[in-house]
């Protein structure tokens, strides 16, 4: 009897080291994905998958997903660190009937995740062009159980989402992170291009450098809580208005420059209780230059605008010029 349960006990010891190394062998660092890939396949670059929906479930916490060439290979759910990267290759993601391209649920990583870092890059996320409800391009949520996360958007085209909200990046997480948004163009989105669709007190950190917003309802618009800088970029044809901080809850604060903002309805929309500051921006030909109370350093070029609207508040030395501002 006891030769039999020492068997058993080797036996069970033997299986578990198996199951242990089946599941270590199931996962790489970095994965790969083709056009002509299959989602069986173990995801090497030898043998790659051919969605991101299949790569990510064999990529390590805090791995990458690579492209091997052009093809569109789905939408994607991240639920844990991740870097899904189109370097080299015309890759991209479709979502349609108002599926979000990318769905960032920080609430859904696992609490020993210390990374809580996704990074998005090289990228096109095309929405169908149709008036379905409910796209995004990327949509980030959490913040009730996972704080603090990190998302990273850099080299991408995010366009076509005309249905309802239409946004290009939204961003409604409840407890607080950081979002940076570089060398980015967003392009014929019903609503607004990047957006920060929560009224809260909990700090929530913007950095979007050299973006191009082009033909959205909204340009940049953060709401209460809110802390984001824009610079160095591009946002015109924006029905309403290119960059807009809202108020009051846990105070909104924008800060804006270096900036070309044109052909918009309004250039720059400050609601009460937020706060904007304004540095040498060029905003010109919109239908109202600014509107509600901002902050200036006095080097801004405000002119050719249908309305000026409401002259910004200079912060020290003043300008007597309000087309120098």
């Amino acid at each position: 009897m006891y030769k039999v349960s020492f068997t058993l006990r080797i036996l069970t010891i033997a299986m578990l080291a198996f199951a242990w190394a089946v599941v270590a062998q199931a996962q790489a660092p970095r994965t790969w994905v083709s056009g002509v890939g299959d989602d069986i396949n173990p995801c090497s670059r030898t043998a790659p998958c051919k969605t991101f929906a299949g790569a990510i479930t064999k990529t390590f916490t805090g791995g990458e997903i690579d492209i091997l060439d052009a093809g569109g290979f789905g939408t994607l759910t991240i639920t844990k660190s991740i870097t899904v990267d189109g370097l080299g290759a015309m890759a991209g993601v479709l979502n349609t009937g108002g599926i979000n391209g990318f769905s960032i649920n920080f609430d859904s990583f696992n609490v020993t995740d210390t990374r809580k870092a996704v990074h998005i890059r090289n990228l096109t996320i095309q929405g169908s062009g149709a008036a379905t409800t409910g796209a995004r391009g990327i949509r980030i949520n959490g913040g009730a159980v996972i704080a603090g996360g990190l998302v990273r958007v850099e080299n991408c085209v995010i366009e076509g989402d005309t249905g309802s909200p239409g946004r290009g990046i939204e961003d409604t997480r409840t407890n607080g992170g950081k979002l940076f948004v570089s060398n980015t163009t967003f392009n014929n989105l019903s609503g607004t291009a990047i957006s920060h669709n929560i009224t809260g007190a909990v700090r929530l950190d913007w950095t979007i450098y050299n973006v191009r917003i082009f033909n959205c309802a909204f340009g940049v618009a953060i709401g209460s809580g809110a802390r984001a800088v824009v610079s160095n970029s591009v946002i015109s044809g924006c029905t309403s208005a290119a960059l807009f901080a809202e108020g009051p809850v846990g105070a909104s604060e924008l800060n804006a420059e270096n900036n070309i903002i044109n052909n918009n309805g309004t250039g720059v929309q400050n609601n009460a209780g937020g706060t904007t500051r304004l540095s040498n921006n060029t905003i010109t030909n919109n239908t109202t230059g600014i509107t509600g109370t901002t902050l200036s350093f006095g080097n801004n070029r405000i002119a050719g605008n249908t309305a000026a609207g409401t002259a910004p508040t200079p912060i020290g030395a003043a300008s007597s010029n309000f087309g120098q501002q």
